[in-house]
């Protein structure tokens, strides 16, 4: 057997045996491209996770405010939910600075609502079961003990001129979304 040489990894009687990187150079490369395989088919997966290109579209929302009127309230879309603009006369202010904190179920000072008193930007869904709460100013002129905000027809939820929870099912006020003025008639929400 002298002259002829065994191949290269070759288990022989004295030979040193495999080279010791070619079969994990084979592990590594195979492992890599499964997983590159797995990741190529989980994308699309993956990136339907995302949030839609028409939700993205609105993911800041700018509202021109200068239309508005003491006492009016407009409503505008944002991330698919209702969110009201309201420009609260006078007399909605003094009620809701006015409140005795302890009496709310979800306590909050008007004052942590609004960056300006006369402007409330509040999620216009209700805290129960997100339904959209009608408001019902009249209660606050008639003084017939309603809250003068926001009534819920679902369930009886009653928010006041400030958006908490006043009467009802509902367990915490109406959300104030982030937002903030770029000058005297405009805001961005979101």
């Amino acid at each position: 057997m002298s002259g002829i040489t065994p191949p290269l990894g070759a288990d022989t009687a004295g030979s040193p045996g495999p080279l010791p990187g070619r079969r994990d150079f084979l592990y590594l490369t195979t492992a890599a491209v499964g997983a590159a395989g797995v990741a190529v088919a989980a994308w699309p997966f993956i990136d339907s996770m995302n949030p839609a290109a028409d939700t993205l579209a609105l993911a800041t929302v700018e509202v021109n405010l200068s239309s508005i009127r003491p006492g009016q309230m407009i409503v505008v879309s944002w991330q698919g939910k209702p969110i009201f603009v309201r420009r609260r006369t006078p007399e909605e202010i003094r009620k809701a600075q006015e409140v005795d904190l302890s009496l709310l179920r979800d306590p909050e000072p008007d004052s942590a609502r609004v960056q300006r008193p006369e402007w409330l930007i509040l999620v216009g869904l209700c805290t129960h079961f997100s339904c959209v709460p009608m408001f019902d100013g009249n209660a606050l002129r008639l003084g017939d003990g309603g809250f003068g905000g926001w009534f819920c027809s679902c369930h009886g939820s009653q928010y006041d001129t400030a958006g908490r929870i006043r009467k009802g099912p509902a367990p915490r006020n109406l959300p104030v979304p982030r937002y903030a003025f770029l000058s005297d008639a405009v805001i961005r929400i979101g």
